[in-house]
């Protein structure tokens, strides 16, 4: 979807559906991978599974590159987790790892109904050892800290993302963004 395209990762509960709406309501183009790229499925075919298991909550790979390809927006942020991310991180022209401490982790998780991802201990036993071993989120992104508040958060997203944008990229962003902003 854009000329740029950076993909927001982090385990759950650090922030990413925040984020994601953030920038939507700044007027970027945000997508949350949860909700418009996810299915169960397995990570190194893409074969679809039955259940609703964290080790299978993959991205359709084929519509992640169709999207990257589209270059219709100056930047587009792809937001969420995914087991499968290996086969298309190399698509992203960044990555973005939101990091928070174990205690503000277990705060917000302690906010999550059961029925969502991260209400049940055994989901919340899952996320505080991916918290510590870090293996389920890409090892080379930029960290961003995500206890800050979370317009905070996003204009540090903007800053490190407006530091890899092109001259001409600004240019067609500020154009694209003043139109969008004065509603039209």
């Amino acid at each position: 979807m854009g000329i740029r395209n950076y993909l927001i990762e982090g385990v759950s509960g650090t922030g990413k559906t925040s984020v994601c709406k953030e920038l939507q309501r700044r007027g970027y183009y945000a997508l949350n991978g949860d909700n418009e790229l996810a299915y169960q499925g397995d990570p190194e075919t893409g074969e679809p599974t039955d259940g609703h298991t964290h080790e299978h909550h993959i991205w359709h790979v084929d519509k992640v590159k169709a999207l990257v390809s589209n270059q219709d927006e100056a930047v587009t942020f792809f937001c969420g987790g995914s087991r499968n991310f290996s086969k298309f991180i190399d698509l992203f022209d960044g990555v973005f790892v939101l990091e928070v401490d174990l205690d503000t982790l277990n705060r917000r998780l302690d906010k999550r109904p059961e029925d969502e991802w991260g209400g049940r201990q055994t989901e919340r036993d899952l996320i505080a050892r991916l918290h510590r071993t870090k293996e389920d989120t890409p090892k080379n992104g930029i960290i961003i800290d995500a206890t800050a508040p979370i317009a905070r958060v996003v204009d540090e997203i903007l800053r490190q993302s407006e530091a890899n944008r092109t001259p001409s990229e600004k240019r067609y962003y500020n154009r694209r963004h003043r139109t969008d902003r004065a509603g039209r």
